[in-house]
Formats: structure tokens, sequence, C-alpha cells
């Protein structure tokens, strides 16, 4: 099954599936704080942001996810991007994943807002049994961020990956799994108000 490229949006974010059209912006908010220097995230430096819009068109192709661009609305702006990814219909699961955002969108409810658009679309659109996150174990916010919107932590993939920087990566498991959802759709929202 392949993904409908579909926009997912709210009062103050919207989430438009990656193009070539959003490189400039994209660009931008990797700019914003440096992120591709951040050692315990996989963001692509502005120089290979045309191999990674490549590499979204092709997972698309193949039925693995959609990558989204998230949008500020409130100065339709992009500051970042986030990907639906590892798609596995036959066993209801997905991962969201690549999530990254500009400095100054950090700390904010862009976040969580873009977080629930997709959860929302997992669960109560494609009806999805779980959906996982990864995350760097020495990566704390990303870790925090994960536990407040409240995915539970499954584990830990030791030697999980190498790092571009060589180091062997310890990653950490969370899911949220459908029986949970409506429970944390309440949270969230409660969160945004």
């Amino acid at each position: 099954m392949i993904f409908e490229k579909i926009v997912l949006e709210n009062d103050s974010v919207r989430l438009e599936p990656l193009t070539t059209e959003h490189k400039q912006q994209l660009c931008k908010a990797i700019t914003d704080g440096e992120l591709w220097n951040l050692h315990v995230t996989l963001v692509p430096h502005p120089d290979y942001i045309d191999a990674f819009i490549a590499k979204a068109s092709d997972l698309y192709d193949k039925g693995d996810g959609i990558t989204f661009v998230t949008i500020d609305k409130t100065c339709d702006k992009v500051v970042g991007s986030s990907r639906f990814m590892k798609a596995d219909f036959a066993n209801k699961k997905i991962e969201i994943g690549n999530t990254f955002l500009a400095k100054t969108a950090q700390r904010t409810k862009i976040n969580t807002q873009s977080k629930l658009l997709m959860l929302s679309y997992a669960f109560d659109q494609l009806n999805f049994n779980r959906v996982e996150f990864l995350t760097d174990y020495l990566n704390k916010k990303s870790r925090d961020a994960i536990l407040n919107l409240g995915a539970k932590q499954e584990g830990i993939l030791c030697n999980h990956m190498i790092m571009p920087d060589g180091r062997v990566r310890d990653s950490v498991l969370f899911s949220i799994i459908n029986s949970s959802w409506p429970g944390i759709k309440m949270h969230l929202n409660s969160k945004l108000k």
C-alpha cells in the first residue's frame, strides 16, 4: 500500500508532503541552530538536502512511508520535518522518525501539534495498532519529548547503529498502541489549550 499524499493541519501547524519546492525553506530551518552538528541526530547538512529529498521520494515510492515538512502557520514558514517510516500495513504498525525542528521552533508547541496530527492520522484514519519512536539514548531532549507525548519506553537496543561520526549508538524504543490512543489524544489536546 502507498501512502496518500495528504496535508495534515490544525490551527497552528501544517504538515505537507516534502517536495523540491520546500528545499530553500527547509535549508533555512536546518541552518537555524546548525542542526547537522548535533551528534545525537541525523539531520542533513544543507549541502546534502537534495539527497535527503531524493531518499524521501524513493521511500515513498517503495511504500515505506511519507516525509512531511512542518510549517508554522503563524508565519507560514517551514520549521522542520518529520516522517512516517518503516510502514508495515500487514501488521498495522509504523514508525514516526527523522524529526527535526529549527532551534527557534524547539521548546514550543509545534512538535506536540505535529505529532498529534500524525498520530491522529495513523490511529484514526489508517487504523494502525502501533506507532513506534526510536531515538538515540544520548538524546535526552528527544527521549523526554517522546515520553511527554504519552509514549511508553519499551527498551534499549544496544549497539543499534553506527552514527556518521563513527560512534556506535544505543537506541531507545518507544511506542503508543491503539488501546492507549484515546487517553493520549485527550491528554495532548488538553496540553495544547
